[in-house]
């Protein structure tokens, strides 16, 4: 058995699978190492990119927006579910490991999405932020790119949604309360289990579920409307919690609720079954087999319509228990569209002031 070549605390995969487009295969041996107990830690890497556009549009019909922008590429919190990891065989690397540990981050991002905003051809619609990665991930506190997309959108009075677990949203209240009060601002708090354990174990770099409940008083507080999402729900694990996540979130001040079932598209797949297998083995049988009762008999199914909740009898009786339990809370109602008359088109600096000096 290959030994590994550094240890692991606080991350959620055990390992550094090949990526899907990986034609060579590479592999530990045991005397290379000598048996030396006394391994590395594995750090996190930062690299940075400057994409010639941040915008990134889509047509899912599934998808409640059209657009989104991601200040990073791989997430340090490191949620073993997270179904963004295969997004990291693009650049080369491992959805395992990698995707946790060598992130890429876009410091020129909201210098780029200026750019675009002033098109002419530009057409304004809400921005989804978070979408593939957190945008408040621990290193957000290092780079502070989500701030400046932030200020540009103060600036240029644009609607964006925000989905994050991370507790950094809080340094940001100032600007996120601005755009509130315009109307052009919601953010969606992800909750996965009340449980501090379980969530240590699955996604051991985000905030703990009490945090994420203060996160959520602290930015309704400041008159920012939440959305508690109770995503993913893991069949055998968290979705017996359901209902009482619900009751804390509405209690904490959340105005809306949303919930999707667990997906394991590509390599997530294995690496969630092999962490079901070392945290609770007791559990791991039912949980796949729920999972496949709902994608007919596969891990995962990427219909449309069905990929977000499964279908058949389990995900129908989720469903059901979502229903009622958000109506009777209040988190059911229709929520305001975030405007988007209020939106200026930024201006650019078309002075030649770097080749010929600052004009007189």
């Amino acid at each position: 058995m290959d030994r590994p070549i550094v240890r692991t605390p606080g991350r959620a995969a055990a390992s550094n699978p090949a990526n899907r487009y990986d034609r060579l295969r590479s592999e530990t041996e045991d005397e290379a190492f000598g048996y030396d107990d006394e391994l590395p830690v594995l750090r996190t890497e930062v690299s940075e990119e400057v994409p010639r556009r941040v915008l990134t549009f889509n047509s899912s019909p599934d998808l409640p927006f059209d657009r989104s922008v991601n200040a990073y590429r791989g997430c340090e919190h490191g949620c073993i579910y997270c179904f963004a990891r295969p997004s990291h065989a693009y650049l080369g690397l491992s959805p395992g490991l990698d995707f946790e540990t060598r992130l890429i981050a876009r410091p020129d991002a909201a210098r780029i999405l200026r750019k675009e905003l002033a098109s002419k051809s530009y057409r304004v619609a809400p921005i989804a932020m978070g979408t593939n990665t957190d945008p408040y991930q621990p290193v957000e506190g290092r780079y502070a790119i989500t701030r400046s997309l932030l200020e540009l959108m103060a600036e240029t009075r644009h609607p964006v949604g925000i989905v994050t677990k991370g507790r950094l949203i809080l340094r940001d209240i100032d600007l996120l309360a601005g755009l509130a009060e315009q109307g052009l601002v919601r953010v969606g708090v992800s909750m996965t289990t009340l449980d501090a354990d379980l969530s240590r174990r699955m996604e051991p770099r985000a905030p703990a579920p009490a945090m994420r409940l203060r996160m959520i008083r602290t930015l309704t507080e400041a008159g920012i409307p939440v959305r508690v999402m109770t995503s993913p729900l893991v069949p055998g694990l968290t979705d017996h919690e359901l209902e009482r996540m619900l009751e804390a979130a509405a209690e904490a001040g959340a105005v809306a609720a949303s919930w999707i079932m667990l997906r394991l598209p590509l390599e997530v797949s294995p690496l969630f079954r092999d962490w079901l297998a070392e945290h609770y083995p007791d559990r791991a049988a039912r949980v796949m087999a729920r999972v496949r009762e709902m994608h007919g008999g596969r891990d995962y199914s990427a219909e449309w319509g069905k990929r977000m909740r499964g279908e058949g009898h389990y995900a129908g009786i989720i469903a059901q228990r979502f229903k009622a339990a958000a109506r009777r809370l209040g988190l059911d109602r229709p929520q305001p569209e975030l405007r988007c008359d209020l939106f200026r088109a930024p201006r650019l600096d078309t002075r030649q002031g770097d080749l010929f000096g600052d004009p007189c």
